[in-house]
């Protein structure tokens, strides 16, 4: 028998890029400011991350197939994100339960950031609907240390995402 989470890492397959309702903030611009709940309990704000580079990776359910191997290819790639002071933060509308549980059974160790009042995904323009339900679309946001928007990838392939914004990051901290 299918499970739901099957059937809509399915449905996300089909799914080129869906049309947000509001524009995707574009390289050169403030970053919008947020604070969301990890899965530890923790809450995240982007203000108190100023002087690092935060990779802010959206991304639509967590234990689908795609988003299980984005996550697990940023988890492969950490040490390179940390020796350039960069801080990983995945953002989907699942709750910070499911969060938890994801993390603890991939063995991730990033945080990942609970939009379930779907406040701050349409921020970034991130927030499509998939067979009439709310997901996140697969878009990250590179924010320098002064928290502006460095660059901007969207319906990202999950498979080689974590490499391409690491190489991008590489160029612009000369490191």
């Amino acid at each position: 028998m299918k499970t739901i989470a099957g059937m809509l890492g399915a449905a996300f397959a089909f799914v080129v890029n869906a049309s947000a309702g509001d524009a995707i903030p574009q390289p050169g611009s403030e970053a919008p400011g947020f604070t969301l709940p990890s899965q530890d309990g923790s809450a995240v704000s982007l203000k108190d991350l100023r002087g690092k580079w935060v990779v802010l990776y959206f991304y639509p359910k967590d234990g689908t197939s795609g988003c299980t191997l984005e996550a697990h290819n940023f988890q492969r790639d950490l040490d390179g994100y940390e020796a350039r002071n960069a801080v990983i933060l995945g953002v989907s509308l699942d709750t910070t339960g499911s969060h938890k549980e994801f993390c603890a059974k991939q063995g991730l160790t990033f945080k990942l950031l609970a939009d379930d009042q779907k406040k701050v995904t349409p921020q970034y323009g991130s927030l499509q609907s998939i067979l009439g339900f709310k997901v996140a679309a697969r878009n990250t946001f590179l924010i320098d240390p002064q928290g502006r928007i460095s660059k901007v990838w969207t319906g990202v392939s999950p498979a080689r995402h974590s490499s391409e914004v690491l190489t991008a990051l590489a160029a612009m901290t000369k490191k």
